[in-house]
């Protein structure tokens, strides 16, 4: 097997193909440079769309000037999936948390200037509107899809990397990652420690995705703040430190692994058929892992 790593989005990639034999010298590569361009093609073109840190995203114009534009492809797909986690989570997790982050210094130049808690809208459905092929902003609002949008990512290059013919491949951003082929051993990074792991996760043809309060974190009110925020106060969540899900798709398994943080983000992934692990923030595991996680003792 062969490994490709970069950066891109904010993290650091890894795709794992079987190895290719180059033709002009019959050495072992990775993937043909036209296949690497096209991934980062379709990499460049989502963060382009729907990344809140760049001056010249589609999110960012928006905000900017609310208005109706052709909606783009993944619309669709991310804002039901969205619509789906605000009704379980009653409104907790929503995209129009933008500047609710962006007000805990979680902002475009990564200032973690802290500025208060701002709720976002709470009416976001009225807010924001995806239908007869429109995207439509009502009201001036930044929107944020890093509830599920990098497991969309890794769904997309899982997809197109099928399409270039390798039935085997594992692709990964930043520990979210999705696997086609022979069974693939995860470690469960410990968040209070990455030196360690709480377990191994098997997955197979399958997605695991994870998101833990240590990561993306910064100096701030009561002690710290980090990414993860309620967005009916403004507020970082703390009670649960870790999450980790697996499903058939990153995209869900991403947006369970984001709805764990909250009350009824278990029963959003026990509906969706998720398997699920979270630590507290005092160190106690709960979950539905089933038999493809081993916890350590």
């Amino acid at each position: 097997m062969s490994a490709w790593r970069f950066d891109a989005i904010g993290t650091s990639w890894e795709v794992v193909t079987p190895e290719i034999r180059a033709e002009d010298s019959g050495r072992r590569a990775t993937l043909p440079d036209g296949e690497r361009r096209a991934i980062l093609g379709v990499i460049d073109d989502f963060d382009r769309t729907w990344s809140r840190f760049r001056a010249d995203s589609l999110v960012t114009a928006l905000a900017a000037r609310p208005q109706e534009v052709p909606a783009p492809q993944d619309a669709a797909a991310m804002l039901e999936l969205y619509r789906d986690l605000s009704a379980a989570t009653a409104g907790a997790v929503q995209p129009l948390v933008g500047d609710s982050l962006a007000a805990r210094g979680y902002d475009a130049g990564y200032s973690f200037d802290d500025r208060g808690a701002r709720p976002a809208v709470a009416d976001w459905t009225g807010a924001l509107s995806w239908d007869d092929g429109a995207l439509a902003l009502r009201t001036p609002a930044l929107i944020d899809v890093g509830a599920l949008g990098k497991g969309r990512l890794v769904d997309i290059v899982h997809g197109l990397l099928g399409s270039f013919g390798h039935a085997t491949r594992v692709v990964d951003a930043g520990g979210d990652l999705r696997v086609s082929g022979p069974p693939v051993r995860v470690a469960l990074e410990h968040p209070y420690d990455p030196a360690r792991a709480i377990g191994v996760a098997t997955i197979q043809d399958e997605a695991l995705c994870a998101s833990a309060t240590n990561r993306r974190a910064w100096p701030g009110a009561h002690g710290g703040l980090h990414h993860v925020l309620d967005a009916r106060t403004g507020e970082p969540v703390r009670t649960i430190t870790a999450t980790w899900a697996i499903a058939p798709e990153a995209m869900l398994a991403d947006a369970a692994a984001t709805a764990l943080f909250f009350e009824g983000g278990s029963a959003f992934a026990e509906r969706h058929g998720v398997e699920w692990l979270r630590m507290t923030t005092d160190g106690r595991l709960e979950g539905a892992a089933g038999s493809r996680v081993e916890v350590f003792a």
